[in-house]
């Protein structure tokens, strides 16, 4: 696996992210590594890698940063556009890190779960 075949939606502060990106280049892959607080995905983007990752959406989303609250994401009748839409406009909601290589999509939280995305 090349490294330019796998990306992670990295967050230096994260410690997971940090592990997941340890682990990565621990095995000889040195990934695209995207800030996507600085660079956000495209709502459709988003979703597709939620979906692809076997996730929904509020499995996604990072309900315990202060943004959930202030937006009232915690509303159930809030639908999955809405939540992408929060997830877009304040990418610190999203979920971190997700991992994408040629053997899926997987949100890597415990960060060794990227170890399920290597050859």
């Amino acid at each position: 696996m090349r490294g330019n075949e796998v990306e992670i939606w990295h967050r230096p502060s994260c410690s997971n992210s940090r592990g997941a990106l340890a682990l990565l280049r621990e095995a000889g892959i040195e990934p695209v590594v995207v800030d996507y607080v600085a660079s956000p995905p495209t709502k459709a983007r988003l979703r597709q890698a939620i979906a692809d990752a076997g996730l929904t959406v509020r499995e996604a989303i990072r309900s315990k940063e202060a943004e959930y609250a202030a937006r009232g994401l915690a509303d159930p009748a809030l639908s999955d556009d809405a939540l992408l839409e929060a997830m877009v406009a304040a990418p610190i909601l999203i979920n971190r890190p997700f991992v994408f290589t040629p053997k899926g999509v997987r949100l890597c939280r415990p960060p060794e779960t990227v170890l399920e995305l290597l050859d």
